[in-house]
């Protein structure tokens, strides 16, 4: 009953009241990172849902578009704005999901939606992670966030999948808020600490090869 009506009802109401309460802020940072980022304040993206379907996910945009002189975009601790990176730190980029939770893409609470080129790279386990709608927040986020490796990371999204309760997500919820006023396990740039998930399994991959 729960997760088939409670949950996504809850999602709803929250999210509305939410978006209702920070407007001033959302505000605020729409207007600052459209001049930090020359007119483009958000940041859009195709991202995995429930049973695979993809949508667009949206969040305030912390870096700008600057290239080198080859046409590439340059390392993403290069191109973080100034307001980007404050916005980063206090978890302020992920209200706009807000709007995704209430058209239905994502939940509050649920497995971070990764990107669409990890698809052909999960196991068949990994895959149940998908079996749910995605979350702003999530178990492994409370647990260790980017910390974690992600074998673990995903593991941990399958338990999640595998045993959604109210009293489960209210205690992530409430550990959230806990980690973002703490600014616990937030790491700002996380592509200079974590591999991507599809370069991660095919070295893996790899290196079983090698050792067989």
């Amino acid at each position: 009953m729960y997760i088939n009506f409670f949950k996504r009802l809850i999602d709803i109401i929250i999210s509305l009241v939410a978006l209702l309460l920070l407007s001033p802020v959302f505000f605020l940072i729409t207007i600052s990172l459209f001049f930090a980022n020359k007119g483009t304040p958000f940041f859009y993206q195709e991202r995995p849902g429930k049973d695979e379907k993809v949508f667009k996910i949206v969040k305030f945009k912390s870096m700008n578009d600057k290239k080198d002189k080859k046409g590439n975009l340059l390392p993403d601790i290069q191109r973080l704005t100034k307001v980007g990176a404050i916005v980063r730190k206090t978890s302020l980029d992920e209200i706009p999901q807000l709007i995704n939770v209430i058209k239905g893409d994502m939940s509050l609470i649920g497995p971070r939606p990764l990107l669409v080129k990890y698809l052909p790279y999960y196991s068949e386990r990994e895959r149940l992670r998908h079996t749910v709608r995605p979350g702003i927040t999530g178990l492994a986020q409370v647990i260790g966030r980017n910390n974690l490796m992600w074998d673990e990371r995903l593991e941990i999204d399958v338990q999640y999948a595998e045993n959604v309760t109210f009293i489960g997500d209210l205690k992530i919820f409430l550990k959230t808020i806990i980690n973002v006023l703490k600014h616990k396990d937030n790491i700002v740039v996380s592509s200079e600490f974590v591999p991507d998930f599809d370069d991660y399994r095919k070295r893996i991959n790899n290196d079983s090869k090698i050792k067989g």
